[in-house]
């Protein structure tokens, strides 16, 4: 299971209730940031999870709308020390980008109190591998080079059939963890039992996949096929599609037609413009993809494999400032 929060879901500019482009993926105890828009730092404090092991950060591009709030954030953490470490990926443009700020803005006098680490994001490789999922990055077109999106994937597994296992006198404890590993035991009463005996067969794990923004979706289709999950961008409606292809962006049914096309199991529309509705967005995209929903910042949803999501009440923590020492302000 991966959660989301939608910390800023407007597309370019912030609208009185939409904050720029951030969004943080929760995967047990690690936690990333895929973006950060201006005045992602306050987001993070409303949506009530706070600053802990929030330190890996998945950049999609270099605009500026995605990420000056590292500015901000950086800053804070550098100030408060409230990490040991930071690592950012991105392509070289935004990594360049974000150097900049922060060696010659934030930092520009003295050496930054935390290592920042930054990796030139490279598509189809494992830029993070967890306990039982992944992270990759795939190509996306927009304006600009090295534009990523990124997919977040449990591991799949084979699930240990527990009957089949007592039948067979597997006793409880290392034997059983030894046959999930894949490697064969022989039980107190001397028989020899294979892992294919007491494991079922494979199953995926969740996916999500996170396109940022994005000008056309014909060369994606790989990265999104079977997704449980797809979050990207509806920046504007089918009938500016002449403008939207101009400036290297996507319409909502664009998004839909994306959605119905690689199988994906549901579908989150952000980077919403302040031109429109957000009414018109969501009737837009349901007529070609019935399954989707048009976020706004602070929603929360836990994401499975093989079941729709499930939105989790995301409220305001009072204690989540309590996370970081009082100060000169």
């Amino acid at each position: 299971m991966f959660e989301l929060v939608f910390l800023g879901t407007s597309a370019s500019a912030p609208s009185i209730y939409r904050g720029l482009p951030a969004l943080a993926v929760l995967a047990g105890e690690q936690r990333f940031l895929v973006d950060c828009g201006e005045g992602t730092q306050r987001q993070i404090l409303r949506s009530g999870i706070g600053f802990k092991r929030l330190n890996r950060i998945f950049l999609t591009h270099a605009h500026l709308d995605h990420i000056l709030g590292l500015g901000g954030l950086l800053s804070t953490y550098g100030r408060w020390e409230a990490l040991d470490e930071i690592h950012i990926w991105g392509g070289l443009p935004a990594i360049e980008r974000v150097q900049a700020l922060v060696y010659q803005v934030i930092f520009r006098r003295e050496s930054p109190p935390v290592p920042i680490y930054f990796y030139r994001t490279m598509p189809d490789e494992a830029l993070f591998q967890g306990r039982n999922f992944s992270v990759r990055a795939f190509p996306v077109s927009h304006r600009g080079r090295e534009c990523y999106g990124y997919i977040f994937e449990e591991d799949a597994r084979r699930p240990f059939m527990a009957q089949k296992a007592e039948a067979l006198g597997v006793p409880h404890g290392p034997e059983r963890r030894q046959l999930v590993a894949g490697e064969s035991i022989v039980t107190p009463a001397g028989r020899i039992v294979h892992p294919d005996e007491v494991l079922g067969d494979v199953v995926k794990g969740a996916k999500v996949v996170i396109t940022g923004d994005l000008a056309r979706t014909d060369d994606i289709h790989g990265a999104v096929q079977d997704a449980d999950a797809l979050v990207i961008e509806a920046t504007y409606l089918d009938r500016h599609a002449d403008i939207a292809s101009q400036v290297g962006h996507i319409t909502a049914r664009q998004a839909g037609d994306l959605a119905r096309e690689c199988n994906v199991k549901f579908l989150f529309l952000t980077h919403i413009s302040r031109r429109y509705r957000e009414f018109e967005v969501i009737s837009e995209v349901r007529k070609v993809f019935p399954d989707s929903y048009v976020v706004r910042d602070l929603d929360h949803f836990a994401v499975f494999r093989d079941k729709l999501p499930q939105k989790l009440e995301s409220q305001f923590d009072a204690d989540a400032e309590d996370e970081l020492p009082a100060g000169d302000e």
